[in-house]
C-alpha cells in the first residue's frame, strides 16, 4: 500500500485520445477573489461552498474562485486553515476577506495531551467516523509540469470518483473520467516529460485515512514521534495540532508530517506530509518508477496535503495536492535541469446515487491521463462544470503553450 503513493514515471513519448460526456447545465455562477483582511494577500486554497449543498470547489493562486450551481446561489461559504469561516451573499463580483482566529487563553490552556494518543485516538475512531456509506463524488483534477518557472505541460479533468465505506476494499474504490483535455509544449528542448501513475486515482491512493499502512496503520505509526503543537481553527472548530517525525531507521523514506484533529469530535480535518529527503537513494525509490537509463535523476521534494469535510459527524476526502520538485541532467552534461509537478483535486459535488463505475470505465492506476485525454483548447470548455481556475501565470503559460 506504501507504494500507492509513487505516483511519477520519467518517459519520452505521449499519445491522445478523446473523451466525451454530458453537460451538467449549471446556470448560475459566483465569481471572486478572497483575501487576508490585514494584508489584502490573496489566499490559496480556500475552500468555497454552498451551505445545504454539496457544490463546491477552491480558490488558485490568486484567490479567485468560480462557483457554479443548478439553482440560485443566496450565500456561499469560504474555510481556510487558521482563519474565520465567513459566510457571504454573492452580490455582483465579490472581494472576500478572511480574518486570523486568535485563541484565546482559555482555549489555549485545553490543547494539552499526550500527542501520540490523540492520534491513535482518532485513527481508532475511523471505523465510526469515515463515511461508512458509499459516495459517488464529482472531482475536478489537473496536473502540471514546469520547467524552472516556466510550464510545458498542463492535464486536466472533470472525473467522477466512487469511494466505498470505509469497511469496504479500496479495490472497489475506482474513478473514471468525464471531460479531458491536455496542452504541452512541443519545443525540442521540452522533450523530458512526466507521466503520472494514476490521474484522478490520487484521491485513492493518497487518502491516507482509508489507506493507513502508508501512515497510520500501528507499525508505521512505532516509526515516528510525536509532538503537540500550537492548536489552531478550522472551519471555526478547534484543532489538535501534532507534528509526526522519523524516529526509526527502516528501509525506506519515513515522512514529515502534521496532522489536524478535531477536539470535539476527534476526526481528522487535514494531513500535511513530506517525504523525508535526508537519504536520497530511499526518496528516489519511493518517487521514480522508470526513466531512461542515461538520464540522472535527483529527488528535492514531494509533499502532500489532505482535507477532509466533516459532515453529520462524518468525513470524507475533500481535497489533496500533491507537490515534487526534482532535477535531471543527461549523463556528460554539466548543468542539472529542475522541475516542479503539481497534481491537485478538489470534490466539485456529491451524487445522490453512489453507483460503483463499471470495470470497463475506470482510470486504471497504471493508466497517464494524456493517453485518453484531447490535445486541444476551447475557452469555453469547462462551461458546465465546477473547476479550480486557473491562476494568472497558468492562463499565461496555457496561451503560450497554445502557440507551440
Amino acid at each position: 500500500m506504501r507504494k500507492l503513493l509513487v505516483i511519477i514515471c520519467l518517459l519520452l513519448a505521449w499519445q491522445a485520445a478523446t473523451a466525451q460526456t454530458d453537460s451538467l447545465r449549471l446556470g448560475f455562477t459566483v465569481q471572486g477573489t478572497v483575501v487576508d483582511l490585514a494584508t489584502g494577500r490573496p489566499l490559496e486554497s480556500v475552500h468555497v461552498s454552498i451551505p445545504g449543498r454539496h457544490q463546491a470547489t477552491v480558490t488558485n493562486a490568486d484567490g479567485f474562485f468560480t462557483l457554479k450551481s443548478d439553482r440560485p446561489i443566496q450565500e456561499i461559504v469560504c474555510t481556510y486553515l487558521g482563519y474565520r469561516t465567513r459566510r457571504v451573499e454573492p452580490v455582483g463580483k465579490l472581494r472576500v476577506a478572511l480574518e486570523r482566529e486568535n485563541l484565546s487563553l482559555q482555549e489555549a490552556s485545553i490543547i494539552s495531551g499526550d500527542a501520540r494518543d490523540i492520534v491513535e485516538a482518532a485513527v481508532s475512531r475511523l471505523q465510526e467516523t469515515y463515511c461508512t456509506e458509499p459516495q459517488l463524488l464529482e472531482c475536478f483534477y489537473r496536473e502540471t509540469l514546469q520547467k524552472r518557472s516556466r510550464y510545458t505541460y498542463v492535464a486536466e479533468a472533470v472525473a467522477k470518483l466512487y469511494k466505498s465505506a470505509y469497511s469496504g476494499y479500496i479495490i472497489n474504490d475506482a474513478s473514471a473520467l468525464e471531460k479531458s483535455r491536455v496542452l504541452m509544449s512541443q519545443r525540442r528542448t521540452d522533450t523530458l516529460s512526466i507521466k503520472f501513475e494514476g490521474g484522478p486515482n490520487m484521491a485513492i491512493s493518497m487518502d491516507l485515512l482509508k489507506n493507513q499502512e502508508a501512515l497510520f496503520d500501528q507499525k508505521e505509526l512505532d516509526h515516528y514521534r510525536f509532538e503537540m503543537m500550537p492548536a489552531a481553527y478550522i472551519n471555526d472548530r478547534l484543532q489538535f495540532v501534532v507534528k509526526m517525525s522519523p524516529n526509526a531507521l527502516v528501509d525506506y523514506a519515513l515522512y514529515n508530517c502534521v496532522v489536524y484533529i478535531d477536539r470535539e469530535q476527534l476526526t481528522f480535518t487535514r494531513v500535511e506530509a513530506s517525504l523525508d529527503m535526508s537519504d536520497k537513494s530511499k526518496a528516489t525509490r519511493m518517487m521514480l518508477v522508470s526513466k531512461p537509463f542515461s538520464l540522472r535523476f535527483f529527488p528535492e521534494e514531494f509533499s502532500i496535503v489532505l482535507n477532509y469535510r466533516l459532515e453529520d459527524g462524518k468525513i470524507r476526502l475533500e481535497y489533496c495536492r500533491s507537490t515534487i520538485r526534482f532535477a535531471c541532467d543527461w549523463r556528460k552534461r554539466l548543468f542539472r535541469t529542475h522541475y516542479t509537478a503539481v497534481n491537485e483535486l478538489v470534490v466539485t459535488d456529491v451524487r445522490p446515487e453512489a453507483v460503483p463505475i463499471p470495470r470497463k470505465e475506470r482510470f486504471r492506476s497504471r493508466d497517464f491521463l494524456p493517453d485518453q485525454a484531447a490535445f486541444f483548447y476551447d475557452p469555453a470548455f469547462w462551461a458546465d462544470y465546477n473547476i479550480i481556475e486557473p491562476s494568472e501565470s497558468l492562463e499565461h503559460a496555457i496561451k503560450r503553450l497554445r502557440k507551440n
